[in-house]
């Protein structure tokens, strides 16, 4: 059982939404509904898991949002894998701005979660991912997910 933060900030022209935490069976989204919005921005930075009783309420809550635009900002690798694989979860008016991916480097044992950025990174039309990730002690450092797969969503129309 975990716990989950959230923060609203309204203004004008948007409605920003940011979470941290745990997005389990104990999440109530009642009180944050998203209707009445011109757009929404959801910041996923500090998620730390999500699970299928969590994916339900998020599908049902992010519904609340109706046609407005939904961005999806710093998307750690539970949401973008839940994007990938569960219909709904990015609802049709949703967009991903911004998700890290993993890399790593097998003879230091390291791991760095790398940002990639629509319009940097990736864009309409694929995945630009930088020439060379170095860790904190310089070793190069290889993606850590199976591309297709990972980047799945990107393709989603």
């Amino acid at each position: 059982m975990g716990k989950l933060d959230v923060k609203m900030e309204k203004a004008a022209d948007k409605l920003t939404v940011k979470m941290a935490g745990t997005i389990d069976e104990d999440v109530d989204f009642s009180q944050f509904n998203l209707a009445g919005n011109p757009a929404v921005e959801v910041e996923l930075s500090n998620i730390k898991s999500i699970n299928s009783c969590g994916i339900r309420e998020w599908i049902k809550w992010i519904g609340t949002a109706g046609s407005a635009p939904v961005t999806f900002s710093n998307c750690p690798k539970v949401i973008v894998d839940q994007i990938n694989m569960v219909d709904g979860f990015l609802p049709n008016t949703g967009k991903v701005n911004s998700f890290f991916v993993p890399y790593y480097n097998d003879d230091a044992g390291s791991e760095k979660n790398v940002l990639f950025r629509f319009g940097t990174e990736f864009s309409d039309g694929g995945v630009n991912p930088p020439a060379t990730v170095k860790d904190d002690d310089g070793n190069d450092m290889e993606m850590d997910v199976i591309e297709s797969k990972y980047f799945k969503f990107l393709n989603k129309k």
